[in-house]
């Protein structure tokens, strides 16, 4: 991928996923162009790239929108994490992986100034504790998860994260250090499950 559509790929990746660009924004070619100072064909590229990914839908003769989860593909975003994530945990634990960047990770969101930089933090967090699970394809697919997790309308708790939040996270993260991988992927089950319970299906009919 050419340096100028990669740099506004990552670029408008981000601003998906800290929730600057939010969910049903339209995001204009030309407008886009201007702001990184290329031609529309990096941008298209970058958008097409994005579409892959799930983070946006391009629609003809409207544009290009931010994706909108309804609640049913919200509910199916976090049943795959449950399916994938703790399985990666686990095997990242039991083959004795280096989780020092998840504790790092841990302490920033402690120390975050702002809800943009906990948020942060705390996605980093999750994904330091299943990078070492030794399947690439695997870690790419919960990446991509973890990302449309930032489309979930509910996602409010990123930036105001209740003490349920913060005390799993220290949980899951004694019992990595402890080398206990059945317990830490049971932590993390529990977490994405109380999330869910929390958030998603918080006054719904399901």
């Amino acid at each position: 991928m050419p340096s100028r559509t990669a740099h506004v790929l990552e670029t408008i990746e981000a601003a998906i996923v800290n929730s600057r660009f939010k969910p049903g924004t339209t995001l204009v070619e030309s407008d886009l162009a201007g702001q990184f100072g290329v031609s529309k064909t990096p941008v298209r590229e970058a958008l097409k790239a994005l579409e892959s990914t799930e983070l946006v839908v391009i629609r003809p003769y409207t544009g290009t929108i931010v994706r909108e989860l309804s609640d049913e593909d919200a509910l199916g975003v976090y049943d795959m994490r449950l399916l994938l994530e703790p399985e990666a945990v686990r095997r990242g634990v039991a083959a004795g992986a280096d989780f020092s960047e998840a504790a790092r990770a841990l302490e920033r969101a402690a120390r975050a100034g702002d809800a943009s930089e906990r948020s942060i933090a705390n996605r980093d967090f999750h994904g330091a504790l299943y990078a070492g699970c030794g399947n690439p394809l695997l870690v790419r697919t919960l990446d991509g998860l973890r990302d449309q997790t930032a489309l979930v309308s509910t996602s409010s708790w990123s930036r105001s994260p209740s003490w349920e939040e913060a005390e799993e996270h220290a949980a899951i993260l004694d019992r990595v250090r402890a080398g206990d991988a059945d317990g830490a992927a049971g932590l993390v089950r529990r977490h994405i499950e109380g999330f869910v319970a929390r958030h998603l299906r918080r006054g719904s009919t399901t």
